[in-house]
Parts: structure tokens; C-alpha cells; sequence
């Protein structure tokens, strides 16, 4: 369910304490870990890679799972401190905190549902690859609702190849991607 109404705190925390760098591209996430398979993790990695100092921002769910994407990133290549974990806040000062995102990346067998809307209703593009169920294909229906059907890519190439180029795009490290989208009804990005 989508609340129309929701509060967005005025002032978000500052990227220092969201631990996130200064003028980087930050591609975020903030499903449960469970969702996050090995495939997607090694495609997100390769992502990193191509975008020079961009930044994976995760929810934090357990130490546990920290330390093993820690480790799996560093394993793949990755400086682990290039993921960031974000603590469980309020929902109004998470909303807000959302600001420092660029681009939402979702997750594939099990779509993020709330964790889309969240985002779009703070105003950060997010980023599918739609399966053949249900659950793998709520955020597509949230991106067409809310005219981004660009961000609704048919396979991971796709899914890469459009990460990679937003992330290197014009707003690249001059502020969020989510300036070129409305808080209240998303538009277009460029």
C-alpha cells in the first residue's frame, strides 16, 4: 500500500553520517539481505568497477551479513568500504536520508515492494529487471505507475549497461540523480 501521505523529515542526516563520501555516484538498496542473490551481487560488483569511486549503500540487517557482502565485494575485486550499511531509522528521517541516493537498485526474484516506494515517494529513480511472478515484478508496475517505463530494463545486460551508464552520467558526483525527479509524482530522468 502507498501513503499519499507521508512525512519526509526536513533535514536529513549529511552524508557523513550516513557514512556515505562526498561527491560520489551512490547506488543503494535497502531490501533485506535475503533478497540479494549471488548473481545479482556479482552484477552489482561489476557495476562498482566500471563507476570509479561510486558508492553500494545497503540496509544493515545483522553483522553477519555485513561482513560476508563485505568479504564477497572484496573477493570480487571491490574496496569493501565502497558499501555502506544503513542503520534502521524512523521512517520519516529514512525517507529523508534517501536524498543522498542517485539510483535504487533492485532486486530480482523478490522485488523490493515498500522499499520501491519508498524510494520513488523521496524521489530516487529505481532501477528493474522484472521476472515472471508476482514478487519479481511489483516494482516494474510502481516504475510504469509512475511514468519512469525506462528504468523497466528486460534483462541484466540491460540491467548492468543502464546502471553503469547512469552512474556515469551528467549528475555523476555534482549531487543526486534525484534532482531530475519530483518527490510527489515522478518524472522522467534524463
Amino acid at each position: 500500500m502507498n501513503d499519499r501521505e507521508q512525512a519526509v523529515a526536513e533535514t536529513p542526516p549529511s552524508r557523513a553520517e550516513c557514512g556515505l563520501p562526498d561527491g560520489t555516484f551512490v547506488y543503494c538498496c535497502f531490501n533485506q539481505t535475503y533478497k540479494i542473490e549471488p548473481a545479482l551481487f556479482d552484477l552489482w560488483m561489476r557495476v562498482l568497477g566500471r563507476v570509479p569511486g561510486s558508492a553500494l549503500w545497503l540496509f544493515r540487517s545483522h553483522a553477519e551479513a555485513e561482513a560476508n557482502l563485505r568479504r564477497e565485494a572484496e573477493r570480487r575485486g571491490i574496496d569493501p568500504a565502497r558499501l555502506v550499511f544503513a542503520d534502521k531509522l524512523p521512517k520519516a528521517e529514512h525517507l529523508a536520508r534517501h536524498r543522498h541516493a542517485d539510483l535504487f537498485l533492485d532486486t530480482l526474484r523478490v522485488n523490493a515492494h515498500t522499499t520501491a516506494s519508498d524510494a520513488l515517494w523521496a524521489g530516487v529513480p529505481v532501477l528493474t529487471c522484472p521476472g515472471e511472478t508476482f514478487q519479481s515484478r511489483v516494482a516494474a508496475s510502481l516504475l510504469h505507475a509512475a511514468g519512469l517505463p525506462e528504468l523497466v530494463v528486460p534483462d541484466l545486460a540491460a540491467y548492468e549497461e543502464t546502471a553503469v551508464r547512469l552512474g556515469q552520467g551528467p549528475g555523476q558526483g555534482a549531487g543526486p540523480m534525484s534532482s531530475r525527479v519530483s518527490r510527489r509524482g515522478c518524472r522522467r530522468i534524463a
